[in-house]
């Protein structure tokens, strides 16, 4: 008797450590805890989800609510704004489905069914693609200004800005879902066990993956750059050397151009910071590193969305004055909207 109570007991317990107690043999164990590394990893997350949410709304709103003023200000954000707030939404879905779900995921067994799994993780590398794409346009953006700038009053107009923001969002969808099509039609066959949400591609989906939204695009960015920085170190010595010589119709020129290589240096930071942060979390993921490892790596990607608006802060004056605009709330008065951010 006593072995047959303590058999009972046993087994209880066991159900207790199981996801869907109801299914013995087909559900997951929870997630272990550990408790004061757990809480620690935690609060951190939530942090940063909240520090991506405030600091990213707040370019959203600057942008779109001055956008008229910022604009008029140089060709340069032309393309420069729409590219910045586009970037910026991308963060904003990191800060607030991105990292709420992969809180959600650690700590707690998967409730939500096969088919939220697969289609939340859809979601995610949607957003993770297109963070890679508002990369690439930036960076596409400073070589036309840097290296043609002739060509670039009329290759990027705001018209063709927006249609390139939305370009990059519909090639983001439309590789994703050539890597999630196996996934997507049959979403069981990831989870070895019920309350696990985790996404296992097949060779030709992880190789597809791999060239798209990591090595095609780094080599991109890195290539851009590098024949931006050639011609933009060039460009200051030009003018170095002719400072002194030149006239009042000149100087105006020279003026616009020190503001492009201001531009180009600051969006130098911003793509650098960006794979920094981006390509130890990719190659982590492929190395198959320790839990970990790749807990450290997400957590760099995801601090690269709140560093955006401080690079922001730091390199622009004019999205300073706007944020000490929306914060006092003086966006509320009448043509508020109207105010130049460059006086």
């Amino acid at each position: 008797p006593d072995l047959s109570n303590s058999g009972q007991r046993m087994e209880i317990q066991d159900r207790a450590e199981l996801c869907f107690p109801q299914l013995l043999n087909t559900s997951c164990r929870k997630p272990t805890s550990h408790r004061f590394q757990d809480v620690f990893v935690h609060v951190v997350l939530s942090s940063i989800s909240v520090l991506i949410i405030v600091l990213n709304l707040l370019v959203i709103i600057s942008v779109s609510y001055f956008r008229q003023t910022l604009t008029s200000h140089f060709g340069k954000y032309k393309c420069l704004v729409s590219s910045m707030c586009s970037l910026s939404v991308s963060d904003f879905l990191v800060g607030s489905v991105l990292l709420p779900g992969d809180i959600y995921a650690q700590t707690q067994c998967w409730f939500l069914g096969e088919v939220m799994c697969s289609l939340c993780n859809y979601v995610i590398n949607i957003v993770l693609s297109a963070s890679v794409g508002n990369m690439v346009l930036i960076s596409i953006d400073r070589y036309v200004a840097i290296c043609h700038p002739l060509h670039y009053p009329t290759r990027v107009t705001v018209t063709k800005a927006k249609l390139y923001v939305f370009l990059c969002w519909f090639c983001s969808f439309f590789c994703i879902s050539i890597v999630f099509k196996d996934v997507l039609n049959q979403p069981s066959i990831t989870n070895s066990c019920d309350g696990e949400c985790v996404v296992v591609f097949s060779n030709i989906a992880f190789v597809t993956d791999l060239i798209l939204n990591f090595i095609g695009p780094v080599i991109a960015i890195i290539f851009l750059y590098m024949r931006v920085f050639v011609v933009a170190v060039s460009q200051a010595r030009a003018m170095r050397s002719h400072t002194a010589a030149v006239t009042h119709q000149h100087s105006v020129t020279l003026s616009k151009r020190k503001s492009e290589l201001k531009a180009a240096r600051t969006l130098g930071v911003i793509v650098l910071v960006f794979l920094i942060c981006f390509c130890p979390f990719y190659c982590v993921s492929l190395a198959g590193a320790s839990p970990y490892s790749v807990n450290v790596a997400s957590i760099m990607y995801y601090m690269n969305s709140c560093l955006n608006p401080l690079i922001y802060a730091l390199f622009y004056p004019w999205f300073r004055k706007a944020v000490k605009h929306i914060v006092t709330l003086q966006i509320l008065q009448p043509g508020s909207s109207e105010v130049s951010m460059f006086k």
